[in-house]
């Protein structure tokens, strides 16, 4: 329906309100001020709350004139004594205002009733972009994630294999398998023992990474809950080797709070940080592991060795891409490094929103880097309930 059509159907409604309360008080006799007056003002009040001011405005003229005509004496628009021109007077104010203040109060409804509306759109679409950008950050923490395995998995896959191919080399060079070789049995004994112990090491590394059911759909990274205990104890065994010449201390309880991380990437963060420990402290050091809760949402765990140590403008520099401190060699010179690992356990840990650094040693030398890990967010809110009943 039109514009005009509309405005035209409320005068017309107002005026059959009221043409039809006029006739219903002709039909009952009823012919006292008294009674008529409030009516008609009850039928302004109406009118302005269904068809709004302007018909508002015209029932209560309409109103007026018939309250003046049928119940004010003389009958006609004639109005003789003082205290029917007040009454008369009385009236169209009233009716006027009723009328007015009728529709303003249906105008505000209307209002807070569309401001509600506007508020609920816009909370629906923040909720969607919340959402949405909820989803976006998932994906770009799981892409980022996966990236940093992949190098992970590249660097550790190298290492190993640059290890066999050098001593194979070395064997074949010297013609280990030739009678007349040059090679000392001791020598080649040694060699042999590097492939053995860096095949091994290859093969732990791939076995970590299979899983038993081998389910073709399931994805290679999960944000689960975790057990920090058993997450450092795989890291040890599969570190066993480079950490033959240390001594290894590990204080993680079971009883600490089940973090919410991808286990075997912390795993292998573990073990790109014992195996940077094993290169550089000294043959017969301690190589230490613990870790405490941090706050409600976050377990601290920390990896202290006694080796040189990092001066405080590099420790941050050393999470850079192939960034090796100067000056710095491995106790054991066939065990190089390309700056990779550091780099790469930063990645691992900051896509599970969690955080890494080179911490100040608390025996004032050696070298300890700080991780902070997310806690498992169902076992966080079970312990702050429980917190709140004990003290209630």
């Amino acid at each position: 329906m039109s514009r005009a059509g509309t405005t035209l159907r409320r005068y017309g409604s107002a005026a059959l309100s009221l043409a039809a309360l006029i006739a219903a008080l002709r039909l009952l006799h009823i012919e006292d001020a008294g009674i008529a007056a409030p009516l008609l003002l009850f039928d302004v009040v109406v009118v302005a709350r269904f068809w709004g001011a302007g018909p508002a405005l015209l029932a209560a003229a309409a109103a007026s004139a018939n309250y003046s005509y049928y119940f004010l004496p003389p009958l006609g628009f004639g109005i003789e004594e003082r205290d029917d021109w007040i009454a008369f007077v009385t009236f169209i104010v009233t009716a006027v205002v009723a009328g007015e203040l009728a529709s303003r109060a249906e105008r505000r409804a209307a209002e807070a009733q569309a401001g509600r509306q506007e508020i609920e759109r816009l909370y629906r679409e923040l909720q969607t972009a919340f959402d949405r950008a909820s989803e976006a950050e998932a994906a770009r923490r799981n892409a980022q994630l996966k990236s940093a395995l992949l190098d992970a998995l590249t660097h550790n896959l190298r290492t190993p294999l640059t290890a066999i191919k050098a001593s194979v080399t070395a064997l074949i060079g010297a013609r280990a398998w030739s009678p007349a070789t040059a090679l000392q049995p001791d020598g080649q004994y040694e060699l042999l023992s590097v492939i053995d112990e860096e095949s091994d090491r290859l093969n732990r590394f791939i076995e970590g990474l299979s899983t038993p059911e081998r389910q073709e759909q399931a994805p290679p990274l999960h944000l689960r809950a975790a057990n920090l205990a058993a997450i450092v104890g795989a890291a040890l065994a599969r570190a066993e080797t480079v950490l033959r010449n240390h001594r290894v201390r590990a204080d993680v309880s079971d009883a600490l709070p089940t973090l919410s991380v991808d286990a075997r990437s912390i795993a292998e963060v573990l073990y790109i940080l014992v195996d940077n420990a094993s290169k550089y402290a000294p043959v017969g050091s301690a190589i230490a592991i613990s870790a405490r809760p941090d706050g409600d949402r976050h377990v601290f765990v920390s990896i202290a060795d006694e080796g040189p140590g990092i001066a405080p403008e590099l420790r941050e520099r050393v999470f850079e891409k192939f960034f090796r401190v100067p000056h710095r060699e491995p106790i054991d010179p066939s065990r190089g490094s390309v700056g990779l690992g550091l780099s790469i356990a930063r990645r691992l840990v900051e896509a599970q929103a969690g955080r890494i650094w080179v911490d100040e040693p608390a025996s004032g030398r050696g070298t300890t880097v700080a991780m902070r890990l997310p806690v498992s967010l169902e076992q966080a809110e079970a312990e702050g309930t429980q917190a709140m009943s004990g003290a209630a």
